[in-house]
Formats: structure tokens, sequence, C-alpha cells
């Protein structure tokens, strides 16, 4: 008889005890209390981890289509800017804005200075 009660107390919990609640109050159970806290503990940190690593990857995402688009920009204004600085367009501009400046029709000279040596 001794046998039978020990072999009920050391029984595993089942799903009616799990319903009832009584398998919360089983030694078993809370000696892995602090284990089980552990556990929540690094699911809590992992999901934490993955919406703060989501929301960094949507602010990279957003930085690199700001980018594209000032890359975008930087090219078309220096395709402007190399056009503009043709010759030709700088005497129509000038010739527009009737400032009075001619083309130079002459090469231009390069002067050269004799060296002095010091003594």
């Amino acid at each position: 008889m001794a046998d039978k009660k020990k072999n009920e107390a050391k029984q595993k919990p089942g799903v009616s005890s799990f319903l009832r609640g009584t398998v919360l109050a089983d030694e078993r159970v809370t000696r892995q209390f602090p284990f089980i806290v552990f556990l929540v503990f690094l699911g809590l940190l992992m999901i934490t981890n993955r919406y703060h690593s989501e929301k960094t990857i949507r602010k990279i995402e957003l930085i690199q289509d700001t980018i594209d688009d000032l890359r975008s920009q930087s090219i078309t204004n220096s395709a402007k800017l190399m056009h503009m600085s043709k010759p030709s367009e700088v005497v129509r501009k000038v010739q527009e804005a009737q400032l009075g400046l001619e083309e130079q029709v002459r090469a231009p000279v390069r002067v050269v200075v004799p060296r002095m040596d010091k003594k």
C-alpha cells in the first residue's frame, strides 16, 4: 500500500491537473520556476531585439532611397553645369546679357620672366 501511495504522488501531471491548476503547485514545477522566468526573459529580449533590428533596417532603407535620389540629382546638376560651362554657351550667355565683352581672337601668349641669381 505504501508503494501505491508513492507511485500516485510521483505520477506525471496530466491534462486534468493542468486544467485544474494543480500542476502549478507541484514541487517539480516550482523547482523549475526560476528557469521558466529566465526563458521568458530571454524570449522578451529576443522580441525586443527583433523589433529594434527591423526598425533600424527600415531607417537604412529610407536613407538609401534618399541617397539614391541625391546621387541622381547630383549627376543631373553636374551634366547641366558641364553644358553651361562650354565656351559656346558662355559666349551665348554673355551676348544675351549684353555685357559688351568680346571673344578673344588671338591665342594667349606666355610671358617668361628671366630669373636673376642672388649672390
